[in-house]
C-alpha cells in the first residue's frame, strides 16, 4: 500500500456526529493500530464487530457532548484520530483526558500526531479546559508529547497487556493550558 502523502490529507476536523461510513473507517483504523501492536486497550486479533462496538460507544459520547472527536482523512478514509474525554467528575470541571491517539501505519511519520494534538488542545481550550492528562506505552508517542510541551508525571510498570500478550509500562503526561 502506498504511503499517504502530506498533500493528500484533509485538515484535522472535529466530528460532532459520526455516520456509518466514518464508524467503519474508524474501526478499520483501530484494527490497523492493534495489528501493529499498539497498546490501546484491545487484544489481537481485534474483530470488526468489536471495533465497531467501541466506536459506537464513542459516537454516543460525542453526540452527548461528553467527548470531542478529531479526525484527519485521506482519499481512503480516516487515517488519524484523537479524543478528548470532556465529561469529568464535579470536582474536576477544568480537566479533560486525551485518549486514543491513533494514526494508521500508512500515514505515520508525516506530522499527523502533532496536528491532532494541536486540534485536541484547541478543542480543550474551546471547552474551557485548562488541564489535560494522557497515558501512553509508546516511546515514539512519548517523544511527540514532550516536543508538544507535555510534562511527564510518572511511569507505572506492568500496567497493561500488549495486543499479543506480555506486559507493558504506561507513562502519564499532563499539560496545563492557558485559559
Amino acid at each position: 500500500m502506498n504511503p499517504t502523502s502530506p498533500t493528500s490529507l484533509h485538515p484535522v476536523r472535529r466530528l460532532r456526529a459520526v455516520d456509518a461510513a466514518q464508524l467503519q473507517s474508524l474501526a478499520e483504523l483501530l484494527i490497523d493500530c492493534v495489528d501493529g501492536d499498539a497498546s490501546v486497550s484491545f487484544m489481537h486479533p481485534l474483530s470488526l464487530e468489536q471495533a465497531l462496538a467501541f466506536w459506537r460507544k464513542v459516537a454516543d459520547g460525542v453526540a452527548r457532548g461528553e467527548r470531542a472527536l478529531m479526525v484527519v482523512e485521506d482519499a481512503q478514509g480516516i487515517v488519524g484520530t484523537v479524543q478528548l474525554v470532556l465529561d469529568q467528575p464535579d470536582n474536576q470541571p477544568h480537566r479533560a483526558d486525551l485518549a486514543k491517539m491513533l494514526v494508521h501505519r500508512r500515514a505515520r511519520r508525516q506530522g499527523l500526531g502533532a496536528l491532532l494534538m494541536q486540534a485536541a488542545e484547541q478543542a480543550a481550550r474551546d471547552s474551557g479546559k485548562t488541564l489535560l492528562v494522557l497515558d501512553t506505552s509508546s516511546p515514539e508517542a512519548e517523544r511527540l508529547y514532550e516536543r508538544s510541551g507535555w510534562q511527564r508525571s510518572g511511569t507505572i510498570p506492568g500496567y497493561a497487556l500488549l495486543p499479543r500478550g506480555g506486559f507493558c509500562d504506561t507513562t502519564y503526561f499532563y499539560r496545563t493550558l492557558a485559559p
